[in-house]
Parts: C-alpha cells; sequence; structure tokens
C-alpha cells in the first residue's frame, strides 16, 4: 500500500457554544490540515495519486473557510465548529472527490496549534 500526504493551512474564528470556558467567546486559529490517503496500487504511469490533483481537492473543501467565522457556516449550523467536527467534515468532502476504490482518504490531521492536534477516520 502507498500512503499519500499532504498539509495545507487556513485562517478562521469560531467559537463554542455551550463550552464552559473561554473558548465560548469568538476566537481565532491558524488552522494546519494534514490530509493521508492510502493506495492499494499505481496507475499506468507509476502514480498513486497526483499531488496536484490531492491539493488542488484539500484547495477546494478548505478555501470557503479561510478567513471566516465558521461557527456562521452552513457546514456548522446544527453543531460546533469543534477541530473534532472539522476534521471529519474536511474527511467526507475529501472522500467524496477522491475516493475511488483504488484510492480513499485514510484520515484528516487538524492542528489548531503548534502543540495541539487531533485525526480523523473512519
Amino acid at each position: 500500500m502507498f500512503e499519500i500526504e499532504i498539509d495545507r493551512g487556513f485562517s478562521a474564528a469560531h467559537q463554542l457554544k455551550g463550552y464552559d470556558g473561554d473558548c465560548r467567546n469568538l476566537h481565532g486559529h491558524n488552522y494546519e490540515v494534514t490530509v493521508t490517503v492510502h493506495a492499494d496500487s499505481l496507475n499506468e504511469i507509476g502514480i498513486a495519486l497526483d499531488f496536484k490533483r490531492l491539493k488542488a481537492a484539500l484547495d477546494e473543501v478548505i478555501s470557503p473557510y479561510d478567513h471566516r467565522n465558521l461557527s456562521e457556516l452552513p457546514d456548522f449550523q446544527d453543531v460546533n465548529p469543534t477541530s473534532e467536527v472539522l476534521a471529519r467534515t474536511i474527511f467526507r468532502k475529501m472522500s467524496a472527490i477522491i475516493n475511488d476504490g483504488r484510492v480513499r482518504v485514510a484520515k484528516v490531521r487538524i492542528g489548531e496549534s503548534a502543540s495541539s492536534r487531533l485525526t480523523y477516520s473512519e
């Protein structure tokens, strides 16, 4: 199996309704997103998944979040835009674009800061 990984970042604000602490107030993060994809085989020219295609897909998924208040976006109307929910949302959107039977999204890692990050997989 081949594992392909890319990193991208974006800046956004959010607030966590019902949270007992400072995060209930509007605040921002410089998010770091890592997407890991697994491929069982190579294509006819020896590529598991073109990095260019993977980067374009992730850019498409996260661009609506960049420099926005996540709490106001349709993706998060019924749920707090925590890092956990953000990772799951990005995972599912990326899977819809990338998964084709030979290639599949394996995990998405979200970093809120240099020392705080989490990983989501299904």
